[in-house]
């Protein structure tokens, strides 16, 4: 079977489910719940500046992605200071926590918070510096790039 008709398959199957359970007393499609913040007690926010906020919607947007993505902040190992910062457009997982900033739903793993506590997300776009930067409270250090650091 082709990816194709699988997710096909998939999306009917999905649509059936949810066309047998969200109904409402009067025999209506339920209404969408909105995103409740899960940031816990002692954790900071992400943010995002407007700018920030402005480039994801233009490039969720230019690329067409799904409505059901999310923004994901994430870090990997590597770069010249050690962690690198990652963003990206995902699907929620069950582990994740979910904030948002500017209108902008984020997904970030319980994992990655030490790393991404409080931190801020720009993304300049004037002559002499272009594309997202970071301003992370907890790095010790961070590299000339901008996109690595250290704790």
């Amino acid at each position: 079977m082709s990816d194709e008709n699988l997710n096909d398959v998939i999306a009917s199957l999905i649509d059936e489910e949810d066309d047998a359970s969200d109904t409402t007393q009067t025999g209506g499609p339920a209404m969408p719940q909105p995103i409740q913040e899960e940031v816990a007690e002692g954790e900071e926010k992400i943010q995002l500046t407007e700018r920030a906020a402005r480039q994801i919607r233009r490039i969720k947007s230019e690329e067409n992605l799904d409505e059901n993505l999310y923004l994901r902040v994430a870090v990997e190992g590597g770069g010249c200071s050690g962690l690198n910062y990652k963003l990206g457009f995902d699907i929620r997982q069950e582990e994740d926590r979910l904030t948002e900033s500017q209108g902008i739903d984020i997904l970030v793993d319980p994992r990655h918070l030490l790393y991404l506590n409080g931190i801020q997300i720009d993304y300049p776009d004037g002559l002499d510096a272009r594309g997202f930067t970071f301003e992370n409270p907890n790095a010790s250090e961070s590299c000339g790039c901008g996109s690595s650091f250290a704790i």
